[in-house]
């Protein structure tokens, strides 16, 4: 036992005590900080600016041509979709590619893992704005073009250059939006 002398303070508490309270200040700062910031939804893609990769499609439907990548170079700005026939999503966003056609945009799909035949039921019951369908059985093109999943859709300059990168469906009030964006794409 070892006697304290009569000069010695007792011993205040330091950093190690203080440390957990100031770790969990810290922690709960980042979460508020987390939750107060604005969300962003939007998916910076890296193949904005750069050429659409070189490919090559058979017909994914007996009542439109295959597609290929030196369809985007020259005459206009076009629309790519990426889509399938068992894709719920891509049936939501049909009324919107028939009013983007409508209002002059040309579009081309490149059908993913699709069947002839059920192809040919969804268009019949959705319709057709495309005036190419290229099939993409293995996703080599959907993927060689950063598309992550379906519907997809890109807006493509008339020299071959990926402008705008759309994910997910088109709904109404993105037709002004990717009309905007085709025009850009044309200057």
């Amino acid at each position: 036992m070892t006697a304290s002398s009569p000069n010695s303070a007792p011993r205040r508490p330091g950093l190690a005590l203080w440390l957990p309270l100031i770790m969990f200040a810290g922690f709960l700062g980042l979460v508020v900080y987390g939750l107060a910031r604005p969300d962003n939804r939007e998916v910076a893609s890296t193949f904005i600016g750069k050429p659409i990769p070189a490919f090559v499609l058979p017909p994914a439907s007996d009542e439109r041509p295959g597609l290929d990548n030196a369809h985007f170079t020259g005459g206009k700005p076009r629309l790519l979709n990426i889509f399938a026939s068992w894709c719920v999503p891509c049936a939501v966003e049909a009324p919107q590619l028939a009013q983007l056609t409508a209002a002059g945009a040309e579009i081309d799909g490149v059908a993913i893992r699709d069947r002839k035949d059920d192809l040919a039921r969804f268009l019949a019951a959705n319709g057709n704005p495309f005036a190419r369908i290229g099939k993409d059985d293995l996703s080599k093109v959907q993927i060689g073009i950063g598309s992550s999943g379906v519907p997809e859709t890109f807006v493509v300059d008339a020299r071959g250059v990926i402008r705008y990168q759309h994910i997910g469906a088109i709904v109404p009030d993105d037709v002004p939006m990717i009309l905007r964006k085709l025009k850009e794409a044309g200057q």
